[in-house]
């Protein structure tokens, strides 16, 4: 039987793995990207997400490329540079910590993305199969309702569910649940237009936001 962990000695690692994740997490690709090419502040732009989906917005979609895959890797190296150091446990940590950092980034006062890309982005670093049916059940919605926000709703929801279920990965089941709830709550709004059929779809432009659209978002990453 293993020696149980020792916290006195073990909380620095675990608050180190958090705190390097959380950092990386934190920094707004979508934001740097779009000033950079000189589109402006993504967040004073459609409905002010940091995300992909808004960045998409711009018209410019390489720019959108790249905050998907910015967003994506950072989550896969929080979590591959910590578990090749330390292990698949704090690995685990430092992935909470970047969906964390994406959400609820420091230097735009805790106000982030809504954690899609980030959260395939950890997925594929710890547990690559998981990652992928992520992908393909996004896909699989996205082409038949053509709506971005209950594509992700739908992913995130099954993908817990997987890991425990199909593949006894008890672990990365509970973070990934953890994760799940933290994303449906950021895509709050999105819900209630979900339920009101007033969710935009994908491939239509919809109209300016508001003051009220900005703060919620349509469906970003």
């Amino acid at each position: 039987m293993p020696d149980p962990i020792s916290w006195e000695f073990a909380w620095p690692y675990y608050l180190a793995a958090l705190a390097f994740g959380y950092l990386l997490g934190s920094i707004p690709f979508g934001l740097i990207f779009t000033r950079l090419a000189g589109l402006g502040d993504i967040r004073k732009i459609g409905s002010g997400n940091i995300g992909t989906t808004n960045v998409l917005r711009t018209g410019n979609k390489l720019i959108a490329a790249a905050t998907l895959l910015g967003d994506g890797l950072k989550g896969t190296v929080a979590v591959l540079v910590v578990g090749y150091l330390y292990g698949q446990d704090l690995a685990v940590v430092a992935g909470l910590g970047a969906f964390l950092g994406h959400l609820f980034p420091v230097w735009l006062k805790f106000k982030g993305g809504k954690g899609v890309a980030t959260y395939i982005g950890i997925l594929l670093g710890l547990f690559w199969p998981a990652g992928l049916i992520f992908i393909g059940i996004w896909i699989g919605m996205a082409l038949v309702f053509r709506l971005s926000s209950l594509s992700a709703l739908t992913a995130s929801l099954a993908t817990p569910v997987l890991l425990y279920v199909a593949f006894s990965q008890f672990q990365l089941a509970e973070m990934s649940l953890l994760m799940t709830v933290l994303l449906w709550a950021k895509h709050h709004e999105n819900i209630s237009r979900l339920l009101r059929g007033e969710e935009s779809r994908i491939g239509f432009k919809s109209k300016p936001a508001s003051q009220g659209d900005a703060q919620a978002g349509n469906g970003g990453t």
